[in-house]
């Protein structure tokens, strides 16, 4: 019988909930992974997953800067896309240009001046290490997540996400036996 404690990740990413937005959105790209326990001081305080993000910037009441009428200009069906903004961000030598892209848009200080606490669910799925795969998988679906805490006597020893279960099925380590009954 497969455990969770089988197919988990144990070596889990977590992020802090102090770090803003933009850090919490660099460790997720750059470890290819689509959300991620917040801990603090040793303890599972949340989960921050890119749906988190999506939500929280929705609901954040962001809401554009009042720009002045000169500074407008209205797109009319026919005109062209100006590409004359990105250019403008690449030329000159004096300038970083690293710096200047990253300082450019109101989307860049939202990511800055808010915090992974403010955007992370606190309601966390948690499984014990010991549970069978296929009871943890139902529970995955019943709660509707993708991932799950794993914990033991310890505390946090991992995570189980759909697809640690995705591959446990592809290396035919879980398997469904039916039987059948015949009167």
């Amino acid at each position: 019988m497969l455990r969770v404690k089988d197919i988990m990740t144990p070596n889990v990413v977590t992020l802090s909930p102090e770090q803003s937005l933009r850090q919490a959105i660099d460790t997720l790209v750059t470890c290819r992974i689509q959300g991620a326990p917040v801990v603090d001081n040793g303890r599972v305080v949340g989960v921050l997953s890119a749906p988190d993000l999506l939500e929280f910037e929705s609901v954040a009441g962001n809401e554009p800067e009042e720009a002045e009428d000169e500074d407008v200009e209205e797109w009319q069906e026919g005109d062209e896309w100006s590409s004359s903004y990105f250019t403008d961000l690449w030329t000159g030598r004096d300038e970083d240009v690293v710096e200047r892209v990253a300082t450019q848009g109101r989307a860049m200080s939202f990511l800055d001046s808010h915090n992974v606490a403010e955007a992370m669910a606190r309601t966390v799925c948690t499984l014990p290490a010991d549970l069978e795969v296929s009871n943890a998988a139902q529970r995955l679906l019943a709660a509707g997540v993708q991932r799950a805490i794993v914990t033991d006597d310890t505390g946090f020893v991992g995570i189980l996400s759909a697809t640690d279960i995705l591959r446990a099925v592809a290396e035919h380590r879980l398997t469904v036996k039916q039987m059948v009954f015949v009167k």
